[in-house]
């Protein structure tokens, strides 16, 4: 290749590349206006950081939560420690991706939790290949200032973050009308105490007026569902209902089944 060509194919990319971010950054949308149905920041961390301090059958970890608008908007990202390295740092992106999930695989009539979709994404389940669906922008993910993660101006705000989670912590959001108006995921402990953190600050957040889901509990519809057993010969444990979920220890189990019902 002549210099020449070789100047003309670098000046063609530098001039591209503006347009191409130009392009990544136009997921972002009026925030105001896009979660204007869905809580502050302030109300999140309090509602996370109230939930996370009880007992809750993890680890008693710290914790991300994001929430998600109906169109996977990302409105609020929190934690509940000192700062943003007193929670796993992976778990703010997987906090997002739950929400996204539980958002996009939840029905106005019907709500799925990510906890409820674990078996299903399992091989030979019926949902099997979900979890490589919808894959998380990474630009969005992961743009702007570190120092602003977790904060009310989270980089993430604003933007269709994507992603699919297939273990607890994400749950849809439905107002006393119920409207199903979008999603909260919380990551940061075992997947187990995920859900119930989750489950505790929507309960707090008042938007847990669920119309039905698949736990066969009505009070709770879409709980976690422990009933998942492991057969001789069987190397993935099989769920009587196909929305199971693996056992992270017995006080999770025990608390799941004493969240508060729904109103």
């Amino acid at each position: 290749m002549s210099k020449s060509k070789f100047l003309m194919i670098v000046l063609a990319l530098s001039v591209g590349l503006p347009g191409y971010a130009q392009v990544s950054s136009s997921v972002d949308v009026d925030v105001a206006e896009a979660c204007k149905q869905l809580p502050t920041y302030s109300q999140l961390k309090s509602a996370l950081s109230a939930a996370r301090a009880q007992a809750n059958g993890g680890f008693n970890l710290d914790m991300w939560g994001t929430v998600v608008n109906r169109d996977g908007v990302v409105c609020e990202v929190a934690f509940t420690g000192t700062n943003r390295g007193s929670q796993w740092p992976g778990s703010r992106v997987i906090s997002a991706q739950k929400a996204n999930t539980a958002n996009a695989f939840s029905l106005p009539q019907l709500a799925l939790s990510t906890a409820n979709i674990y078996s299903a994404v399992q091989p030979g389940g019926s949902l099997f290949g979900l979890q490589a669906s919808n894959p998380v922008d990474t630009f969005v993910a992961y743009r702007g200032d570190p120092g602003n993660y977790g904060q009310k101006d989270d980089p993430m705000v604003g933007g269709r973050i994507g992603g699919v989670n297939v273990f607890g912590g994400g749950l849809a959001l439905y107002n006393a009308q119920g409207q199903l108006i979008g999603a909260i995921g919380v990551s940061g402990d075992s997947s187990c105490a995920d859900h119930n953190i989750a489950w505790r600050t929507r309960h707090t957040l008042k938007l847990d007026y669920v119309p039905a889901g698949v736990s066969g509990d009505a009070a709770r519809p879409d709980n976690i569902v422990y009933d998942i057993t492991n057969p001789p010969g069987f190397p993935i444990g099989v769920s009587a209902s196909g929305w199971g979920h693996p056992v992270c220890s017995a006080t999770a189990t025990t608390v799941a089944a004493g969240l508060p019902a729904i109103p």
